[in-house]
């Protein structure tokens, strides 16, 4: 590239496109997505009968937008872009009114634009912001945590079945089940040769789960869906939850799973995406790797996949179940790395998008060692290789 070039560049992206003139400078692929953020924002020209861009439908575009200003630009750039976003589209009578805010149909998409603005949002609206997240919030628990609950504790329960169970133990629905060529027709009962029950009752933490959450902008949805189960799981005693967020840097926020909004909160949407340093993070956390089961939630669109990937065979190696969700959300289908999910599959990772209803099952064959991959496939959630239905 040529001094001359460059600098024709740098103006083209200062300056916007021409539409008389087209694109007199070629664009790199990262200066192309720069392009299109500065665009989005600074050449949207309002006519009469536009539609100006807001917080309705296009609430997963303005968190896309949010997340991409925060990869390709640096902080103090970000900041003046937010603000300026906060007045030209659409968002600064939002934010600045927390009577409006309050009135706002709130749902994740919303939750993940409050969670990115927060910086920037005024002290008298940061009451009714919180007030938002924490509807939704509740709303996602009351449709999951009991499914998820009850999910875990099945899974628990098979895990610890046994084959010589004390009386007070015994499943007698699948002992009948088991033995039904028993059946003794003069005393018209059954009389079992095998019986089934479960192990007596553990105390204490059986399964450790660790959900390493890439926040990279277009992960915004299952970045909201994945704080919200992680503080679901976290009350569970059973079970040792910790919840790991990253970008290029990596963040804990499993001291903060009592409250998903403090979770949510606590989320710095946007920014690259380095995996394997949160990788490291995550096995420094691992006490017992061969009950521990390992949920990576990212897009595989990282800095450094060959490191990833290698991070995540020596965790399988050790004896951690890793499994990889392309989307934790109900968005549809996904935008991925297809080649690394590919290659996933192949490691023996499955790797697919998980709507958030069918959470409770996957996590329950996690924690029971069912098979993934198959389960994946048959459900329609999305196979293992890294397709999404």
């Amino acid at each position: 590239m040529t001094a001359e070039a460059d600098r024709a560049r740098r103006w083209r992206l200062i300056l916007g496109a021409d539409p008389e003139q087209g694109q007199a400078a070629v664009l790199t692929t990262q200066q192309q997505a720069m392009d299109a953020a500065l665009a989005a924002l600074y050449d949207s020209r309002e006519e009469p009968g536009d539609r100006r861009v807001g917080l309705g439908a296009s609430a997963p575009r303005v968190s896309r937008w949010l997340g991409d200003i925060r990869t390709y630009f640096p902080t103090r750039v970000v900041r003046v872009m937010q603000t300026d976003a906060i007045e030209r589209l659409g968002l600064k009578q939002l934010l600045l009114e927390p009577e409006l805010l309050a009135t706002v149909e709130p749902d994740v998409h919303l939750v993940a634009t409050l969670a990115s603005l927060r910086g920037v949002i005024p002290e008298k609206s940061k009451a009714t912001a919180r007030e938002v997240v924490a509807k939704v919030a509740r709303e996602v628990e009351r449709q999951l945590a009991e499914p998820v609950r009850q999910a875990v504790r099945g899974a628990l329960n098979r895990a610890n079945r046994v084959q010589r169970p004390r009386h007070g133990d015994i499943d007698w629905n699948r002992t009948v089940q088991a033995n039904l060529k028993h059946y003794q027709p003069g005393y018209r009962t059954v009389v079992p040769e095998r019986l089934i029950g479960f192990g007596r009752r553990q105390q204490g933490v059986q399964r450790e789960v660790v959900l390493c959450v890439d926040q990279s902008g277009s992960m915004a949805s299952s970045v909201v869906y994945a704080s919200i189960l992680a503080c679901v799981m976290a009350s569970i005693r059973a079970l040792k939850t910790s919840l790991v967020v990253y970008d290029t840097a990596v963040v804990d926020l499993t001291d903060q799973l009592a409250d998903p909004v403090d979770v949510i909160f606590g989320t710095q949407l946007g920014g690259g995406t380095d995996t394997t340093p949160a990788l490291e993070y995550c096995q420094r956390l691992i006490t017992a790797p061969r009950q521990t089961v390992l949920l990576l939630i990212t897009d595989l669109f990282d800095s450094a996949p060959e490191r990833m990937l290698a991070k995540l065979a020596e965790l399988q190696a050790a004896g951690v179940l890793p499994v990889v969700l392309l989307a934790l959300s109900d968005d549809g289908r996904p935008s991925y790395e297809a080649d690394t999910a590919q290659r996933l599959a192949a490691q023996g990772v499955p790797a697919f998008a998980c709507t958030p209803d069918a959470f409770p099952e996957l996590i329950a064959l996690a924690i029971s060692h069912g098979d993934i991959g198959a389960w994946a496939e048959k459900s329609a959630v999305g196979a293992a290789h890294g397709d999404h239905a």
